[in-house]
């Protein structure tokens, strides 16, 4: 009998996510049936969306179940086999628990190669949040040569590889991120043409309206509040804003309004489009192709905040809602 280490979810949040909001568990697992597989985590993923699962609001997604494990992408070994499309020594990433150890019946998961790239590659700039930022710049966005670009959260797990495809793509790319050393990150390793601190530099309308003299042309935003609604302003006509995310409004108790002359959106002709990237996985194979020989090539960078044990887990998630990780976020767990 397997005994496992896992995370569930002890009470929702009210506002900001605090420790007692999780509560660390050592059941065991029972035994493998027909088709199921025992699977070891070897990476979890920490993302900003798990906040608004924390709650009982509807949303696009279920909310995480009281007194059961919390979930997120991982990748894992699989140790035990009674499901003829895995074998023991398999790696797979997939929608996992925040655990050591997993019964699973295998749907979902998909094998990868142990060499082709780090294995915790596949939580970021090969998995969701590379796909979040592929699908959303280049089919969405549709940047082109001497067009403007903004990315909020530049270095983040999903900013990182937006600004470096609107780059490839010829276009001006200007960003924003929570410290210095983030924004010189941004456009020494990135290419990013230029990156404000958001939190030192905070009249918006004044530092875009520097840095972006003319206006933006495409808008991927994953921060919003007043950061998206100083960039709503400055949209050209037919501007794209992709709206990825809202990371700055996902603990507030009452939600914020929206910007002010919503007009603007027809005078200006712009296209507001929000997305899930899970309605999108027909393009994985495409994303994972054309990115993995980008990265191989050495054209695209990114960068990992990769802290150790499961058991650091809530207090690595609440960092991220706070800003405090430097792109992807990751836990070691095996």
């Amino acid at each position: 009998m397997t005994q496992t280490t896992q995370i569930v979810l002890a009470r929702r949040p009210q506002g900001a996510v605090t420790s007692d909001c999780f509560r660390l568990e050592r059941p065991a697992l029972p035994a493998l049936g027909d088709n199921q597989i025992l699977v070891r985590t070897l990476y979890l993923s920490l993302d900003p969306y798990m906040r608004p699962r924390m709650t009982e609001l509807r949303s696009y997604t279920p909310p995480f179940e009281l007194d059961q494990p919390l979930t997120g992408g991982a990748v894992a070994e699989v140790l035990e086999s009674r499901n003829p499309k895995f074998a023991a020594g398999n790696i797979v990433t997939g929608m996992l628990n925040w655990a050591t150890h997993q019964v699973h019946d295998g749907r979902g998961l998909r094998k990868v190669e142990r060499d082709a790239a780090p294995l915790s590659a596949h939580l970021g700039i090969l998995g969701m949040p590379g796909f979040t930022a592929w699908h959303g710049m280049l089919r969405m966005g549709q940047p082109k040569a001497g067009e403007t670009v903004f990315v909020s959260a530049a270095t983040g797990a999903v900013g990182q590889l937006a600004g470096q495809l609107a780059k490839l793509q010829g276009a001006r790319v200007v960003g924003c991120a929570g410290d210095d050393a983030k924004c010189g990150y941004a456009t020494s390793a990135l290419g990013y043409d230029a990156c404000f601190n958001h939190r030192t530099e905070t009249d918006y309308g004044a530092v875009l309206d520097r840095l972006c003299p003319d206006g933006i042309d495409v808008d991927f935003e994953n921060v919003g509040g007043a950061i998206f609604h100083a960039v709503f302003a400055r949209m050209k006509n037919f501007g794209r804003m992709v709206m990825c995310g809202a990371i700055s409004e996902y603990q507030d108790s009452k939600p914020q309004p929206g910007p002010e002359k919503m007009f603007t959106i027809v005078q200006r002709r712009l296209r507001i489009e929000g997305f899930i990237v899970s309605d999108h996985m027909a393009g994985m194979g495409a994303f994972v192709t054309e990115v993995g020989a980008l990265l191989k090539a050495g054209k695209i960078h990114h960068r990992e905040t990769v802290v150790e044990g499961l058991e650091q887990a809530p207090t690595a998630f609440i960092g991220l809602l706070k800003g405090e990780n430097f792109g992807k976020l990751v836990v070691k767990v095996g």
